[in-house]
């Protein structure tokens, strides 16, 4: 065997090496890209149905979820097309388009949440702010169309604003229970001036004049506190005079 031969069977079996390294690397990433998106869809299913079944039914509409189950089932639908043989996933699919036939028909079987505490508004904001996200993250990949995206971001603002109405609304009530109308100020004072500062102040005209009618009548309740009741008043008056009494009665029997 001639060294040309040699040497071209060396540079063949290398190259032949170098391929089978190219491929398997291919292959590889193929299969980690794969298992990326998988784990991504998987997220992105699990955020919009826990936005869907979690969020107070105050606040959650047909129109809403009706959205939410289309942003779920599109991302089954890729996961489908990723794993063909996941009997789990096309079952949900399945689920999810039964449930989008109804329209705004859909049932909503969110049960409504009282908002009494700091800590129930920051999970409750949590969510509007996952929600938030995945709608903005949605019409970035042209899932959503821009007019539809938009009406929904104005929307969980509208959301979150109504959020605060009843946080602050509820602790002020639960002060005035408590007798504590000085909490109950505070809290009402934290709604006026929430309100205030919404660039749609139009649109809560009504919950800002009540809140601002709270606030009054909390400022009337603090005031009246701060008064001594008539009763000791009178009693106060009456000892003041007896001392005076007894002040002219000394100085008398000095000048005596």
């Amino acid at each position: 065997m001639s060294p040309l031969v040699i040497t071209l069977l060396i540079v063949g079996g290398i190259a032949l090496l170098i391929a089978i390294a190219y491929v398997n690397h291919m292959v590889e990433n193929n299969k980690l890209e794969k298992a990326r998106i998988r784990t991504e869809l998987n997220d992105r299913i699990r955020r919009c149905a826990n936005v869907s079944e979690s969020l107070p039914g105050q606040l959650m509409t047909p129109q809403l979820k009706l959205m939410l189950s289309r942003l779920q089932m599109h991302f089954t639908q890729r996961l489908v097309q990723l794993q063909p043989g996941n009997a789990d996933s096309k079952a949900q699919l399945e689920a999810l388009r039964q449930l989008i036939t109804q329209g705004e028909a859909i049932p909503v079987q969110n049960p409504p949440q009282q908002i009494v505490s700091e800590v129930k508004a920051k999970e409750v904001r949590f969510q509007l702010e996952n929600l938030h996200g995945q709608i903005t993250r949605c019409a970035q990949d042209g899932i959503l169309p821009p007019n539809e995206a938009k009406h929904w971001v104005n929307e969980v603002r509208h959301m979150l604003v109504q959020l605060h109405i009843e946080l602050f609304s509820n602790l002020g009530q639960l002060a005035l229970q408590q007798s504590q109308p000085g909490q109950a100020r505070l809290a009402f004072e934290r709604g006026v001036q929430f309100l205030r500062k919404q660039a749609d102040t139009a649109r809560y005209q009504v919950p800002l004049q009540k809140f601002e009618g709270q606030l009054a009548r909390a400022n009337a309740m603090v005031v009246d506190m701060g008064k001594p009741a008539a009763d000791d008043s009178s009693e106060l008056t009456a000892g003041l005079k007896t001392l005076e009494g007894d002040e002219d009665w000394k100085k008398k029997n000095i000048y005596d």
